[in-house]
């Protein structure tokens, strides 16, 4: 991490190499707390771990300053963890491996956790600013937000003193960020009959590998192929001319990252599996036409194998379970009317396994507007109850409305304009940042949100852009100053 800690500025990429040092997948930030608690402790700064497992950390304000209003800076400890294939990289133990290139940070092989490591690191580094004169901060890293916003959910009211939040939990640079959407998770389950393979049959794997993926709200927009979908097509197909059976399916690994891989087992009549390479062959032609501007190095592979398992799932089940995947509305339902390029709502089918009889699959529906989230999330539920499978609704989170009218808003246009000589954008973004929880538990927060460059969250080759950290540091020791006057 050398090469990290010679960046500008300084005091946020030293902080950042640590996080990447340190293995903190959702639900298992402890070795991170206990690791800033005793950061914490060194410095004099109050630390304190509530209930639903956040860590709060707390310094008073510059002198003089006593009497300005406190603001809370806030953003998550956990990251996405995904890595290539073939890849071998344990992340509750390793070390995320990141890189400097080409005026970026990036992890080649895994997520680089960014998203958001940068926003912590940013929050750290005001803590132990010197000669930063701020009012009382309070910075809010919450646990578990890329798997259910845990932390922000279970924040017990009252907890925050601040009247005033920044969320560093946004992408692009250039952007106040006034809200976010709302989401709800679509559990789909079924149990399926087995029976035993007829005879004259051959073990095929079939592998859709080498998409793009990426994050479920901010690239769904993209046209990215989603490899859970282009596997049950794929087979869906096959199934029209040869019975095919079903034995084992597994694609994506995060309801919220664009699955990129996909497989199935299958056992296919012996003369048809003799051949089948040729079927692959064009199929994967297609896709690389059909995906060249989003994913033209998309791969459709087999793979034969000498022996046979003894059961499968039912014809009827098998065909079932590829006809609801294959058919499930997926991507973008809606564009935004009033934050013109912004996708309202959407929907991302971002895992699905059948093992032995089980199968199950999740869909990540997100949108600016509750209502809507809840009417795809129940059109989604309609379309797998229609095709005999369970569906239930799970882990919703709200909306965060914009506030045009925000004091903080105000301060910020003001402060921007100030330091970089041109107005911020106005934007809302269409992925779950936690200020819509956090309004429900202390709704009378004034919120905003803004981030340095981040490509690809959620994703292997993750980048955050190094000029746009240092503009983001640039801004937030501005605004903290700013506040402090008032």
């Amino acid at each position: 991490m050398n090469s990290l800690t010679e960046l500008s500025p300084k005091n946020v990429w030293v902080h950042f190499a640590r996080l990447c040092e340190i293995p903190r997948m959702s639900l298992h930030e402890e070795e991170l707390i206990k690791h800033l608690v005793k950061w914490a402790d060194a410095r004099g700064i109050e630390s304190k771990i509530d209930g639903a497992g956040n860590l709060i950390l707390r310094k008073t304000a510059s002198a003089g300053c006593e009497d300005s209003a406190p603001v809370v800076l806030q953003g998550h400890l956990d990251m996405v963890c995904q890595a290539n294939s073939g890849i071998s990289h344990d992340f509750l133990r390793d070390s995320i491996e990141a890189i400097v290139k080409d005026g970026w940070v990036t992890a080649e092989n895994t997520t680089l956790g960014a998203d958001n490591g940068i926003g912590v690191a940013l929050a750290l580094a005001v803590l132990e600013e010197p000669d930063l004169t701020h009012p009382a901060i309070e910075v809010l890293l919450t646990v578990n937000e890329e798997c259910g916003m845990d932390g922000a959910r279970n924040l017990d009211p009252g907890t925050l003193q601040g009247k005033r939040l920044i969320n560093l939990d946004t992408e692009e640079w250039g952007h106040f960020y006034l809200g976010c959407s709302g989401g709800m998770d679509v559990k789909i389950r079924y149990l399926s009959r087995q029976i035993k393979i007829p005879t004259g049959y051959s073990l095929v794997r079939f592998d859709v590998s080498g998409l793009r993926g990426g994050h479920s709200g901010i690239d769904i927009h993209l046209g990215r192929g989603n490899a859970i979908k282009l596997v049950a097509e794929a087979l869906r197909d096959l199934c029209s001319s040869v019975d095919l059976f079903l034995v084992e399916m597994k694609g994506g690994s995060a309801r919220n990252a664009i699955p990129r891989e996909a497989h199935a087992l299958c056992a296919l009549p012996d003369e048809i599996a003799a051949s089948i390479d040729v079927w692959v062959r064009h199929r994967r032609e297609a896709w690389q036409k059909r995906l060249a501007l989003s994913d033209a190095g998309v791969e459709f592979t087999c793979t034969h194998f000498d022996s046979i398992p003894d059961s499968s799932v039912a014809k009827e089940d098998g065909d079932r379970i590829l006809a609801f995947l294959d058919t499930v509305p997926n991507g973008v339902s809606l564009t935004s009317q009033d934050f013109p390029g912004v996708t309202d709502t959407s929907g991302n089918l971002g895992v699905a396994a059948l093992e032995n009889e089980i199968f199950e699959a999740i869909i990540k529906v997100r949108s600016l507007h509750d209502a809507r989230t809840a009417a795809l999330a129940e059109k989604l539920a309609g379309h797998a109850r229609s095709y005999g499978l369970e569906a239930n609704k799970a882990g919703a989170y709200p909306a965060w409305t914009p506030d045009r009218n925000s004091p903080m808003l105000e301060v910020c246009q003001r402060v921007y304009a100030r330091e970089f000589g041109k107005p911020a954008g106005l934007q809302v973004i269409h992925a779950g940042l936690e200020c819509g929880l956090l309004a429900s538990s202390h709704p009378h927060l004034d919120m905003i949100s803004f981030g340095p460059d981040i490509r690809g969250a959620h994703a292997p080759g993750e980048s955050v852009e190094i000029e746009s950290v240092g503009r983001c540091w640039r801004l937030l020791k501005a605004l903290l100053q700013e506040m402090a006057k008032n």
